[in-house]
């Protein structure tokens, strides 16, 4: 009967030390991101001052997963800030560009248009007005 040969203790080490490193990885692409608010408003919220986003400029909403942005003209739109990718939360707004945190991909908040890969798919447009001075998204807006 031959003896199974054993991995070097050296091996062994370095794979048990790795194992945490591995997991952290997965926590990064979940597609909640460690928060616990929903991928879109189930209703109408207030995200803030409708002077809050200039002409020509987004604001990121975190806490509410959108995106405001106003054209040039003065018109609004909101986008979903969950990545069409992989779904996770976007928390990162570059002038109007999107950037996802778990694999790169970027969007246009103006247009919801993807910029770069790896999404194929643009944001979600979501209803969006002003109401008494304030900036409202979300259904039944």
């Amino acid at each position: 009967m031959s003896a199974r040969p054993s991995a070097p203790r050296r091996t062994v080490l370095r794979g048990a030390a790795l194992a945490p490193a591995a997991g952290l990885g997965l926590a990064a692409c979940s597609p909640t991101g460690g928060t616990t608010s929903p991928a879109t408003p189930t209703a109408p919220v207030e995200l803030g001052a409708d002077g809050e986003v200039a002409k020509g400029g987004a604001k990121l909403y975190r806490d509410h997963n959108v995106v405001v942005s106003r054209s040039a003209g003065g018109e609004l739109k909101a986008y979903s800030s969950i990545c069409t990718h992989a779904g996770c939360p976007i928390n990162k707004l570059e002038g109007t560009t999107l950037i996802c945190p778990c694999h790169g991909s970027e969007f246009d908040a103006a247009t919801g248009e993807v910029l770069r890969a790896p999404a194929t798919v643009p944001l979600n447009e979501l209803p969006v007005r002003t109401e008494n001075g304030k900036i409202v998204s979300g259904p039944a807006v």
